[in-house]
């Protein structure tokens, strides 16, 4: 709808997923499965089912750093839910995540097997399970808590708000990106703040709340989501950057971000993951 054809809502909505961008075929105002499908099952306790978005990056950036740390009982399967052919709403995954959205993780070790979903609940749950990233100190650990919650709560913003009206709309529109936009600026401004005098999101320890963070807002200020950079001008956020290249050094962040992946350059994709030796 264009600016010139202003949008009056009808008395009641009514869904009609046509000319609704590059996700109206898997949108729906429902939920459930729409097919029976089980899910795969490899040989470790630790089942992902997810991609390589932000929030799918998000977990094996997780799990990548706690087998650095040589926790070998995170040895974890990894398997692909390719969410533009549906397959999140598989018989399978829905039992997992009645929410069929990615990621969504199932251990096995235990009996019953634990689910969990929601990118952020799988990471506090891999934290406190294994014990690490997650700080001790009870004021450092809510300050944790308070940047994990923080993003969990802000990040719709960046991508199901300017996300979607800047990179995925089939119009572009004035009203939603400046509203977008101008809200993902403070999100970095409050971040560059933070970072103008701490290491990491937390002070010098480097934290859950750095590993949900940086899929999204460092991906954004290196150039690697929505090709927004020069849009945001985020070289205003200096201390973004200098945390976001500090963070992609590191080792299992750069295998969790292949982990999932099936577009860019080849040696960037690993589809599948069940093993260390998958990455050579």
């Amino acid at each position: 709808m264009s600016e010139s054809q202003p949008y009056t809502p009808p008395k009641v909505w009514v869904w009609n997923n046509q000319d609704a961008g590059k996700f109206s075929s898997i949108n729906r105002p429902i939920s459930g499965a729409t097919h029976d499908k089980p899910l795969p099952r490899g040989e470790h306790s630790l089942q992902l089912h997810s991609l390589a978005t932000p929030n799918g990056v998000k977990v094996t950036v997780m799990l990548e750093e706690l087998l650095e740390l040589g926790i070998h009982a995170a040895e974890y399967d990894a398997y692909l839910v390719n969410i533009m052919e549906g397959e999140q709403f598989s018989s399978g995954f829905v039992e997992i995540n009645p929410n069929s959205k990615i990621p969504a993780l199932q251990d096995r070790s235990v009996n019953p097997p634990v689910r969990v979903f929601e990118s952020g609940a799988i990471v506090l749950y891999l934290a406190e399970k294994f014990d690490a990233f997650y700080p001790k100190d009870p004021a450092t650990r809510a300050e944790c808590q308070s940047w994990l919650m923080w993003q969990m709560g802000s990040a719709p913003f960046l991508g199901g708000g300017f996300g979607h009206f800047y990179a995925y709309a089939p119009e572009k529109l004035q009203y939603p990106i400046d509203r977008y936009t101008m809200e993902v600026k403070r999100q970095l401004d409050v971040l560059n703040k933070r970072l103008a005098d701490h290491t990491y999101l937390c002070g010098d320890q480097y934290t859950i709340a750095d590993i949900v963070n940086y899929p999204w807002y460092g991906a954004l200020v290196l150039g690697y989501l929505y090709d927004a950079g020069e849009f945001l001008d985020v070289d205003a956020y200096p201390h973004v950057q200098r945390w976001a290249r500090q963070i992609e050094q590191r080792p299992a962040v750069q295998r969790g971000r292949r982990v999932n992946r099936v577009w860019g350059p080849e040696e960037e994709q690993l589809v599948e993951r069940h093993s260390a030796a998958d990455f050579a």
